[in-house]
């Protein structure tokens, strides 16, 4: 089975937590029934697969995020796909290479959300969809974090309701609104 067909698979068996995330699933479904490789970095018309990952640090109760350099805004990790690599395998990957934190482990297998935004021109690409697959990680050593000047500006633990502010996204809140329900507060 190519990559394609088994993302495909677990798209169709993933169940969107609202209206915003059906619809970017029926995207999703749309683009990897298409002709081509939608996980190719070059596929731009719309766009392409790409894979991310929200790091969190249970105990705190706190949110990685990146400023990142390009885009200028507090994201979660994440980027392309390399050639042999399936959307988790890329998140922690990612993940890892942003926050220098080498003991990421997915909290589940499965995905934790599907988002669609747009990426605007730049480095010779044309502006294009980006059609990102989130999952959920977890350290237990959130002071080895360590900045890739390269990528981003900053790095930053947020307490789970400050990172809805600092995002600014309906997506990035539906996905922050999930994970406070996986890790609910101590009594």
């Amino acid at each position: 089975m190519t990559r394609a067909a088994t993302l495909l698979a677990l798209i169709e068996a993933y169940e969107p937590a609202d209206a915003m995330e059906s619809r970017h699933r029926d995207r999703f479904l749309e683009l990897l029934r298409l002709s081509g490789d939608p996980l190719r970095r070059d596929h731009f018309d719309p766009g392409h697969i790409t894979a991310s990952a929200f790091v969190i640090h249970r105990k705190s109760r706190r949110l990685l995020l990146h400023r990142h350099r390009r885009l200028g805004r507090w994201l979660q990790m994440g980027g392309h796909i390399e050639p042999v690599e399936s959307t988790a395998v890329a998140a922690l990957r990612e993940a890892r290479e942003e926050s220098g934190l080498a003991d990421l482990a997915l909290i589940t297998e499965t995905i934790f959300d599907l988002d669609l935004h747009l990426i605007p021109s730049g480095k010779g690409e044309p502006d294009h969809l980006h059609f990102d697959v989130r999952y959920l990680l977890e350290t237990r050593t959130p002071e080895a974090i360590a900045i890739q000047v390269a990528e981003s500006e900053d790095l930053r633990w947020f307490p789970l309701d400050d990172a809805i502010g600092a995002m600014n996204e309906a997506c990035s809140t539906r996905a922050i609104r999930k994970i406070e329900r996986l890790i609910p507060e101590a009594r």
